[in-house]
């Protein structure tokens, strides 16, 4: 399933939409490579009576069994998972018939970390985790495909959300002198 792009506001665009790393399809390719193959074997030794027949059934059938239950399924699971990386949050989804999704927004986003294990250095993926200031904490975020440059996005995304939204001091004095007039009736202080 896709990501819905009607859940962004107005201002929103998405910077970076992830899926899981491919890693996690290794084993559902090795279960169909081994279901065909299974079949396959059956198929040219097998007798070519009726017993050799039903054994090549049930032989096809435990195997359309496990790749539903070991490939289609994890398949499903890692389509169905979505890291969204947006100029205001980061969106978490994942679920196939119920939907589950947490939303972080930048402005609260304390820290992020990355690590990553030697093999998943070679892959090129890892493990991020985001600490935010909200009542959850830390998201941990399991492999994420090139998660040095999500990092690197994530922290260029919260320091521009961070100075996008703060005051700079030209701003925050004509603020002030704003504030000043309208209370005393005084006109504004020249820089």
């Amino acid at each position: 399933m896709a990501f819905p792009e009607d859940m962004l506001t107005d201002d929103e665009h998405v910077v970076l939409h992830l899926h899981p790393h491919w890693k996690m399809l290794i084993r559902p390719v090795l279960v169909v490579v081994v279901a065909v193959a299974a079949v396959v074997v059956g198929f040219v030794f097998l007798p070519a009576g009726t017993g050799g027949l039903v054994a090549l059934y049930a032989i096809a059938g435990l195997g359309l069994i496990l790749v539903v239950w070991l490939a289609v399924w994890p398949f499903t699971v890692w389509r169905t998972t979505h890291y969204v990386f947006t100029n205001e949050r980061v969106v978490l989804q994942h679920g196939v018939f119920s939907r589950e999704r947490r939303d972080i927004p930048l402005n609260r986003v304390n820290d992020h970390t990355m690590s990553q294990r030697f093999v998943e250095r070679l892959l090129g993926c890892g493990t991020l985790t985001i600490e935010s200031a909200g009542e959850r904490g830390q998201t941990v975020l399991t492999d994420i495909p090139g998660v040095g440059r999500v990092q690197t996005t994530l922290y260029e995304l919260v320091e521009a959300h961070h100075d996008e939204h703060s005051l700079g001091d030209g701003e925050m004095r004509q603020i002030l002198d704003e504030v000043r007039q309208d209370r005393t009736g005084e006109a504004p202080a020249t820089p």
